[in-house]
């Protein structure tokens, strides 16, 4: 368990191999519910290579002083990322006009 948010990460190994590897991490919220973005690549056990980049939003609640997994999101590809972007853009008034 991560009991600050910046111990928080996607990184996983197994018996010692790297399975996902965290390629960046983004803070998006603290708190008693903390909110991280992450990129991360997942590896390839057939190939032994890792995959294409993936991208997950997830959400953490701080109980008894440990942060733990409540949701998550995958953006699993660079199209479906841009797809997300396109709408937001759409969605959001420009910088410096209200909402």
């Amino acid at each position: 368990m991560a009991a600050t948010v910046e111990e928080l990460t996607v990184a996983y190994e197994e018996d010692g191999v790297e399975i996902v590897k965290e390629l960046d991490k983004r803070v998006l919220t603290k708190g008693a519910w903390a909110t991280l973005m992450y990129r991360y690549q997942e590896l390839n056990r057939t190939s032994g290579e890792f995959g294409p980049e993936k991208y997950s939003i997830r959400r953490y609640q701080k109980v008894q002083g440990d942060y733990r997994p409540k949701s998550k999101f995958v953006i699993s590809s660079a199209k479906q990322a841009r797809m997300i972007m396109e709408i937001l853009t759409e969605w959001l008034p420009a910088e410096g006009e209200d909402a």
